[in-house]
């Protein structure tokens, strides 16, 4: 059967099996075309939605120096949330149409932003913790079977690993400070540690994947790898890295398997990951009014933008005729 004979799916099939990109105008599975849609979305709405913990320090930082940096953290993250939102209007979805179901409580952000961030040591914790699982979760992307996202995540990583820096230098120069400093870094990592290992998503070991998420995630290449697998990744990264700041992490059970050379973690809480999902989190309720508020406080810009490009496309139309 030549190529001009596949049907379809078969097409499309083949490309995925071939480790080959799926571009915007080729044919793909409705079922396909969603999950990307809500993947990609979800993604956005966490970039734009992680602005707040980090920009509620931009005022306090310790120094100017530290203030330049963090403001242009806060700056990179609104760059990955365009990013995505074109990558995902390639898929036939108006990217005010995605913001619209966001502020509505129809479409999620990640539950980590929905914690508060309470000392100048969180900006660290959330940079090696929060950044760092990010990164591991998303280098794999890059690979992802859909064109647009993966070479969109390209530079989100690149940003990624810096600000996965900052928050390591953030922290070591805390936790080689005065002993209050050094406390104060230990409450953060603390408080960040359990809820970036949810970051991962629940665990999905053990489980008959075929009817879920994940499997078909995989088997379409959007996914590289489980829930699980990023996870234990994360945590063999983050020792090492741990003992270098001088700082422990919060879990009695962790230990090295010497069978496995894979550190062993203790149970996590998932009820609280569900219930800060369903909006019971710390800040749920102030990040989405913050959301909602800065949406309302710029339509005068997107009006403005938008009668501009309308009057230049009139102007370049009236130019060629």
């Amino acid at each position: 059967m030549t190529q001009d004979q596949r049907t379809a799916p078969d097409r499309f099939q083949t490309l995925v099996d071939n480790d080959e990109r799926i571009e915007p105008r080729d044919e793909m599975p409705d079922a396909y075309r969603k999950t990307l849609i809500r993947q990609i979305a979800q993604h956005a709405h966490s970039e734009i939605i992680g602005m707040q913990p980090e920009g509620n320090w931009i005022s306090r930082a310790p120094s100017l120096r530290r203030k330049a940096i963090l403001m242009a953290k806060v700056q990179d993250e609104a760059g990955h949330g365009l990013y995505l939102y074109s990558a995902a209007e390639t898929l036939g979805v108006d990217r005010s149409e995605l913001l619209d179901l966001l502020h509505a409580g129809r479409q999620r952000y990640s539950s980590i932003f929905n914690y508060p961030t309470l000392t100048w040591a969180d900006m660290g914790a959330i940079g090696w913790l929060v950044d760092g699982a990010a990164i591991v979760n998303q280098i794999p992307i890059t690979r992802c079977s859909y064109g647009p996202y993966a070479r969109a995540m390209v530079r989100i990583c690149k940003e990624e690993s810096f600000h996965q820096r900052q928050g390591f230098e953030i922290l070591h120069t805390l936790s080689h400070g005065t002993p209050e400093q050094h406390a104060m870094a230990q409450d953060a990592v603390d408080r960040w540690w359990w809820p970036s290992l949810m970051m991962f998503g629940p665990p999905d070991s053990g489980a008959d994947q075929s009817k879920g998420h994940t499997a078909q995630s995989m088997a379409w290449k959007i996914k590289r790898f489980s829930n699980d697998e990023l996870r234990q990744k994360f945590v063999d990264m983050s020792v090492p890295q741990a003992g270098v700041l001088g700082l422990t992490l919060p879990d009695p059970d962790l230990h090295l398997d010497d069978e496995t050379g894979h550190y062993r973690f203790g149970e996590i809480d998932w009820s609280e990951f569900f219930s800060v999902l369903k909006g019971n989190g710390p800040c749920n309720a102030a990040r989405m009014q913050h959301r909602r508020a800065a949406h309302n406080d710029g339509a005068w810009v997107r009006e403005a933008a938008t009668a501009y490009a309308e009057k230049t496309r009139a102007r370049t139309a009236a130019g060629a005729a």
